[in-house]
């Protein structure tokens, strides 16, 4: 038997090593929830820091509808001062209960392909190559929710998709009749569009992706995909929803539904400037400052089953482009806005943009260039948040402050249609600003006065 000395010392040699083995044990677990915070999430690549996005429609963009003419405009949109080029999908198209005699973009035949109405493989890669060569970056749309009836995972993989009680596919929304929903409790579903993803990010060097009804798409598969693309090159993702969650792990920026509807009812007439404080308010309690938002008065939903911005926005059209570029978010352009296009482009057949000298087009430029250049205006936590400061008239006045290292930017905006002056006091004024429309310097102190035209604007900045 041992003695009680030599068991006293065996017994502290067993709570020793258990001590040591526990420490290891919870400092391991410490490390390993340590670095899952850490990587979990994501980096904005650097270059989205303060770029502004465009929606390239190439099937309207030219008479021949093809990326080698759409490559002839790539100079113009640098010097607008374009940075990320959103090219709506370029896959083939279904034929299967086609919508129109084109039919429509989101109605994808084969996730690897081409369109040949576009042009070649050999085309897009020279397209994206060229982009690249101005200092630009190129996103695709991808539709991860549903295909077309005849795309072939449709008799090699039944499962990928969803079906009715009878065990017919399905469309996600009844007036979608031309494609057919998608099953993403199916693993092997996942594995495919994940590989589809990544392909061209191999093949062609894209930067990104604009992931349709991304809302509609489980989040953990999108939480699955997006580091997955960043092994290969880092990417830039935006997602067409609103929803928190999509943050998190998987995209860098949503859409701002909520204030591009606030725009059209204040215009209208049934919203005015005290919402879009109100909304502001929200705005920056619910997404972080680096959960980049999506601004806009267009796009290719908008247009043609909404109305143009002059149909909907009337003649606040300048007013509201003004405010979208100072706002907090990424503004976007879609195809057209900055000729001042006029008319709903057609979804689904030809229908060719019809290209014009346009003073919104200078205004376009003006304002990209101020949003490159003045870190104020800068995409998330790169630029400043609102400050919404008081004014006497807050019913019909939208003014704000927006402010980064060594640059401000001073905003009156006038959201009604009567003339109006603004009386406003703060010591954010104080300092010698530019004005962005006429270029001079002007001095303010700790409260200003000004008076503003129906719809008028002032933008100052340091």
């Amino acid at each position: 038997m041992f003695s009680s000395s030599k068991t006293s010392i065996i017994r502290n040699i067993i709570l020793l090593i258990i001590c040591i083995v526990s420490f290891f044990i919870f400092n391991n677990y410490n490390k390993s929830a340590v670095n899952s915070k850490e990587t979990g999430g994501f980096k904005h690549v650097e270059w989205s820091n303060n770029a502004v996005i465009y929606e390239v429609n190439i099937r309207q963009y030219t008479p021949e509808g093809t990326f080698k003419a759409f490559e002839q405009h790539l100079p113009r949109l640098k010097k607008l001062g374009i940075k990320i080029l959103w090219l709506m999908p370029i896959q083939p198209i279904g034929e299967v209960n086609r919508k129109g005699s084109l039919g429509s973009y989101y109605s994808v035949k084969d996730y690897l392909a081409v369109n040949p109405e576009f042009g070649t493989p050999e085309d897009f890669k020279h397209l994206v190559t060229k982009i690249h060569e101005l200092g630009m970056y190129v996103i695709l749309d991808w539709v991860a929710n549903h295909t077309s009836w005849d795309n072939p995972w449709a008799a090699s993989n039944p499962n990928f998709y969803s079906k009715d009680s009878a065990g017919n596919f399905i469309p996600p929304v009844a007036d979608w009749h031309d494609v057919i929903d998608l099953n993403y409790n199916n693993k092997d579903l996942r594995n495919k569009m994940v590989s589809a993803l990544k392909f061209w990010i191999q093949r062609y060097n894209i930067d990104g992706y604009r992931c349709d009804v991304a809302g509609m798409v489980p989040t953990d598969f999108w939480n699955e995909a997006r580091p997955q693309l960043d092994k290969i090159k880092p990417v830039f993702m935006l997602a067409e929803a609103e929803q928190l969650d999509l943050h998190q792990k998987a995209f860098d920026m949503t859409y701002a539904w909520d204030l591009h509807r606030l725009f059209n009812a204040i215009a209208q007439g049934k919203k005015t400037a005290a919402d879009l404080v109100a909304y502001t308010d929200k705005e920056q309690t619910t997404f972080k400052n680096d959960e980049y938002r999506m601004t806009f008065i267009s796009n290719h939903d908008e247009n043609t089953w909404n109305g143009t911005e002059f149909e909907r926005l009337g003649k606040t059209v300048e007013t509201f482009t003004a405010l979208n570029y100072v706002y907090r978010g990424m503004p976007l352009i879609y195809s057209g806005q900055e000729a001042e296009n006029t008319k709903r482009l057609r979804f689904f057949d030809k229908d060719t943009i019809l290209w014009k000298t346009s003073k919104l087009a200078e205004l376009h430029k003006k304002l990209c260039t101020l949003k490159l250049n003045n870190q104020a205006l800068w995409n998330g936590s790169f630029g400043g948040e609102m400050i919404v400061l008081p004014v006497n008239n807050s019913k019909n006045i939208f003014t704000f402050v927006r402010m980064k290292d060594k640059n401000k930017v001073f905003c009156v905006f006038n959201l009604s249609n009567k003339q109006t002056t603004a009386n406003i006091e703060s010591d954010l004024l104080d300092g010698t600003f530019t004005n962005f429309v006429t270029g001079k310097e002007q001095v303010f102190t700790n409260s200003s006065v000004l008076k503003l035209k129906p719809w008028g604007y002032y933008i100052f900045y340091n």
